[in-house]
């Protein structure tokens, strides 16, 4: 074979580095995110100079304040101020308002014997909002005792025996209402197949529900499914359309709270940018007092290692919380609050009891189990996780931390069969639980 000699070697050698070069080119362009979010596309929201929907909920609050005050016998007019309170706590996150309502609907219910259907769902939404289960419960079946209104009340028990980890009881409401043209029964039926672990199912019911949703031209329904669907875009991991759908909802109000969450969640969790998150939620927690913000903020923080910002948000968190109107309402975010300080180990089993009586869903026991592998009792853990959890829901949250129990007692190929699964699932669960996954 004819030797090469040196001109020859020089277009060879140029050839394979550009080889190299181009091939570098494309694993790193494949492994780099595509940017989703744009400023642009959201900014606008961020600088609202007033909340047109807020206000106007205010005037309707008010103008049946002064209905009431004039006839304060006409108890019609309680339900009314009380949904106005309803709205008011759903816009602002005041718990007052919440509580105000309710005070309105026993009214209600009290001046008509308990014995109006539409008062009793009225007041068993809020002890839902409230977290108080088994007090609505009580209430949809006097409802459905007398009968009228019969297909919403039953709508309604499938969400409380959801709650309440009755999935039979549940199941059997679901199939009472059975339409596939309906748009309650199609996001109901969403919810369920979620609750089997089935999203492509659940998706697909939802995006039934969001072609009735706009047909409608109803705003309110079209902003609630545009969010709840833009959830489940994001838990399949469709953050393109997830993030689509939360600035459809903020086309309808441009304060939707819920959806720029849902954004911030994407800046943080998917683009990993925690500085601009921060900036959106700051947007939020300007008019919006839900607790659960600063929790957020604290995650973000903790990301960026930045710990006095993190300490901050967490006591900003807690001295919300304090307030007693709250009731259980956050007796899953204070579980694994304290599970995480073996200082507050006590105050995290407590409540991981009380939410057991309150709703013994798997979730709950979860709670428990988790605040049990937090002291250090892995055994129990394990008993409680196998009992009560696996096999029980599909919630990423608690896959993880039934993936932690598993590993901590020696269950080292269950563990690794749900690291798979749990890794499709970062997104979801968040830069650092992710960081923790791949540590597993």
């Amino acid at each position: 074979m004819k030797a090469l000699n040196k001109k020859e070697l020089v277009p060879i050698c140029i050839t394979l580095y550009s080889l190299v070069l181009l091939l570098l080119s494309s694993c790193n362009s494949n492994n780099e995110k595509k940017q989703i979010t744009h400023k642009a596309d959201y900014e606008a929201y961020l600088t609202l100079p007033k909340d047109e929907v807020l206000q106007r909920t205010k005037e309707d609050y008010s103008f049946w304040e002064k209905k009431l005050e004039k006839e304060p016998e006409q108890f019609p007019y309680l339900v009314k101020v009380a949904a106005s309170q309803s709205k008011l706590f759903s816009k602002t996150g005041t718990i007052d308002y919440l509580i105000k309502a309710e005070k309105n609907l026993l009214k209600a219910n009290e001046a008509t014997g308990y014995k109006n259907p539409g008062y009793l769902k009225s007041l068993a939404h809020n002890y839902v909002s409230q977290h108080r289960f088994k007090e609505a419960l009580s209430l949809l079946k006097k409802a459905e005792m007398i009968g009228s209104g019969m297909e919403s009340t039953q709508k309604m028990l499938f969400d409380v025996y959801m709650e309440l980890g009755n999935y039979t009881q549940a199941k059997r409401y679901l199939d009472k209402v059975t339409d596939p043209n309906d748009f309650d029964y199609l996001i109901r039926l969403a919810k369920w197949s979620d609750h089997r672990g089935d999203l492509d199912a659940a998706i697909k019911y939802m995006e039934k529900a969001q072609a009735i949703g706009v047909a409608s031209n109803i705003p309110s329904i079209e902003q609630w499914i545009y969010t709840n669907l833009a959830d489940f875009y994001g838990h399949a991991g469709k953050i393109q359309q997830s993030y689509e759908h939360y600035l459809k909802a903020l086309e309808i109000d441009p304060n939707d709270a819920y959806a720029k969450k849902g954004i911030a969640w994407i800046v943080y969790s998917y683009e990993k940018d925690p500085d601009e998150a921060l900036r959106i939620l700051d947007h939020i927690t300007e008019k919006n007092q839900t607790p659960s913000y600063y929790l957020l903020k604290a995650e973000i923080a903790d990301y960026k290692s930045d710990s006095k910002l993190k300490e901050y948000y967490t006591k900003k968190y807690k001295k919300a919380v304090q307030d007693t109107n709250y009731g259980n309402m956050y007796n899953k975010y204070n579980v694994l609050l304290y599970a995480d300080n073996k200082m507050e180990s006590e105050k995290a089993l407590e409540i991981a009891h009380i939410e057991i009586n309150n709703r013994p869903t798997p979730e709950s026991y979860d709670l428990l189990a988790w605040s049990q592998f937090n002291r250090g009792d892995i055994k129990e853990a394990l008993d409680i996780m196998e009992k009560y959890v696996a096999g029980q829901t599909f919630e990423p949250h608690v896959l993880f931390h039934l993936a932690e129990v598993y590993k901590a007692n020696g269950r080292l190929e269950k563990a690794k069969a749900l690291k798979k699964e749990l890794e499709s699932s970062a997104f979801e669960l968040g830069p650092l639980v992710a960081k923790e996954i791949q540590n597993m």
